[in-house]
């Protein structure tokens, strides 16, 4: 017989470590509910191999943040097997969901049948808690900002499909873009990686140019996203359109105009939904270098995991207090 400080025969005994207590305490890991709505990744643009890897990358991310996730990626200008359109990836994610209820029901069903056979009573294993049956799937946009046409869009494809699905918001704007922004001028050279550290980078900007899509609606959005990277990046952010003709020359002025000389673009965008030669274009037009588009940063799959979440009513754990924010 062992006692709390080891067994009688005097080897030692691991005990159980105790959960730490406080606010440091690490979150309960979250895990998708059995029979949760499926989550379609809905990606705007012209398809094609690299955009595909990028959605796929972020799924991954994604699952990462909430295990047992069902996703799935779908295209608003997909054609055939390799790029589903996103009514097809809702209809395929609907059917895999019923398929998926029906052989529970069957081995719940086969389970009740061997017990009374044994003359047992069936007793039902814990299983994990089953969301709730009326909402079949969540169709996420892969975009940083508001964009009206392609909003517009993916939602006819949602609504055509006759799932029963629901669209949520677009994922900005949100501090972890602006984070997600910091990293791609960093890599770039056009920024300090870290505030904190002494050190200069030659090349770093004193004046950003948020690049996004959308017209004035996606600029006001990205605005906010702005104020959250320049507070990060101690020198002046304005946001621009680039599908607006122009407006990127124009903010390129009132930044030099108020005292900025080294200009960056930096794009608040995914990636699918930049046009081929848009940012370079306007990059050369400014008079500055440019970063890379987000692509598949980790924080962007974070943030798709916690924006379906919301959508499909999934509890996500919260931040501990007194964390430190980055």
């Amino acid at each position: 017989m062992s006692s709390p400080t080891g067994p009688d025969n005097g080897l030692p005994v691991r005990m159980p470590r105790p959960r730490q207590p406080g606010r440091h305490r690490r979150p309960e890991p979250v895990v998708a509910p059995e029979g949760a709505p499926a989550l379609v990744l809905a990606v705007p643009g012209t398809p094609s191999g690299a955009m595909r890897s990028l959605a796929e990358e972020t799924l991954s991310i994604a699952r990462s943040e909430l295990p047992g996730l069902d996703a799935r990626v779908g295209f608003t200008e997909g054609d055939g097997e390799e790029f589903p359109t996103i009514r097809s990836a809702l209809a395929q994610a609907v059917a895999d969901r019923a398929t998926r209820r029906q052989y529970a029901r069957e081995a719940a069903a086969m389970a009740e049948e061997t017990a009374a056979q044994e003359g047992e009573t069936a007793v039902a294993a814990p299983a994990r808690e089953t969301a709730d049956d009326g909402l079949p799937a969540v169709v996420v946009p892969l975009l940083a900002g508001p964009d009206a046409a392609q909003l517009r869009g993916i939602r006819q494809e949602v609504l055509n499909s006759g799932s029963g699905a629901e669209l949520t918001d677009v994922l900005g704007p949100h501090p972890l873009l602006a984070e997600a922004v910091h990293v791609r001028l960093s890599e770039a050279g056009l920024a300090r990686a870290d505030r904190a550290r002494l050190f200069t980078v030659a090349t770093a900007a004193d004046g950003i140019i948020l690049a996004t899509i959308g017209g004035e609606e996606a600029v006001q959005a990205a605005g906010i996203t702005g104020m959250l990277l320049a507070a990060r990046l101690a020198v002046p952010v304005l946001a621009a359109a680039l599908d607006d003709e122009g407006a990127v020359r124009h903010t390129a002025e009132q930044l030099r105009n108020s005292g900025s000389q080294q200009l960056a673009i930096a794009p608040c965008l995914i990636g699918p939904e930049i046009a081929e030669g848009l940012l370079e274009a306007a990059a050369e037009e400014a008079g500055c270098s440019a970063a890379e588009p987000l692509g598949a940063y980790p924080a962007l799959g974070k943030l798709v995991a916690s924006t379906y979440a919301a959508k499909a009513g999934i509890a996500q754990p919260q931040a501990p207090q007194g964390a430190p924010a980055r």
